[in-house]
């Protein structure tokens, strides 16, 4: 069972709905978990998705009983790479830490483009050559869904639906201390950081960049997150909550304390992309995939509650 306190910013939604967000699991998984009662608020054992959910209250899900619903047959590429969709227009795979998008200049670890291509999976040969068909990125520390269009309609359509902000994007991250409200929305302008090549900052001038965040569970040095984007701009949500002090527990790069990264056993960032959501670029239907968080952030996580 895994234990979660109701953050202020889902005080009164549906159980489903907070669920859903607190867990990373999608509605329908929950609905299968409330109806086998796997699911109690406060002692008590669920009966009812609409029931209304109060900051404070104490969920407990039976997760270790499940898989996420996109975990079900998981082709396995190499460096842990695995498909979660694939049909003739595009491929949403749950990337590992350590693989890149695509390769790029001083980069010469594994990318999913190239994994993709050795696995005899075609893509879309719209954008730059070092990146066809790919519509969104995540960083190389970052783990989690991430699409790829494999025709040239998927490309395009999908390509604007980002754009437009039509794709529901959700992560979630282990953020230093405790953010103040522990809901919220960071809204500053990023570009590259004025003192290295390799950041960027919220500057003045920068790109529009909007990131809502909220808390799932507190703990004593950190914070656990639920964070949706608006805008995708690089090293978002990283340079957002490292401008608020509250830098991503495991990221060096934007002032992670590496005491407690260390402590947690954690080489790289702790942030992966939960949650993917949009429109089919071509069928038209709704489609959502959901990733559980990898064992290495699970165990931080653990640790972390341990010494709660």
């Amino acid at each position: 069972m895994t234990a979660l306190f109701v953050p202020d910013g889902l005080d009164g939604e549906r159980l489903d709905v907070a669920a859903a967000r607190m867990t990373g699991l999608s509605r329908s998984r929950v609905t299968e978990l409330l109806d086998a009662g796997g699911i109690t608020v406060n002692g008590q054992v669920a009966a009812k998705a609409s029931v209304r959910v109060a900051a404070g209250d104490l969920i407990d899900v039976a997760l270790d009983e499940v898989r996420p619903v996109s975990a079900q047959v998981r082709p396995a590429l190499a460096d842990g790479l695995s498909i979660v969709h694939q049909d003739d227009h595009l491929v949403v795979v749950d990337k590992p830490a350590g693989v890149a998008a695509h390769p790029s200049l001083g980069w010469d670890g594994p990318d999913v483009l190239g994994h993709l291509a050795a696995a005899g999976i075609t893509v879309a040969t719209s954008g730059p050559p070092e990146r066809a068909g790919i519509v969104q990125r995540l960083d190389v520390g970052t783990s989690g869904l991430m699409v790829v269009a494999r025709s040239e309609a998927a490309y395009s359509v999908l390509k604007q639906a980002f754009r437009d902000r039509r794709v529901d994007k959700e992560y979630q991250a282990l953020a230093q201390g405790h953010p103040d409200p522990a809901s919220g929305t960071i809204d500053a302008p990023i570009g590259r950081h004025p003192g290295s090549d390799w950041k960027f900052a919220v500057v003045s001038g920068g790109r529009r960049s909007i990131t809502h965040y909220a808390t799932l569970e507190a703990f004593r040095y950190a914070s656990w997150l639920s964070v949706r984007l608006e805008t995708g701009r690089t090293h978002q949500i990283r340079v957002h909550l490292a401008a608020v002090r509250h830098p991503l527990v495991g990221d060096p790069l934007y002032g992670a304390d590496p005491v407690l990264s260390a402590r947690l056993g954690l080489e790289r960032q702790w942030l992966h992309a939960v949650r993917l959501g949009f429109v089919h670029p071509v069928t038209g239907d709704p489609v959502e995939f959901v990733s559980r968080p990898s064992e290495d952030l699970r165990r931080a996580l653990d640790i972390l509650r341990a010494e709660a």
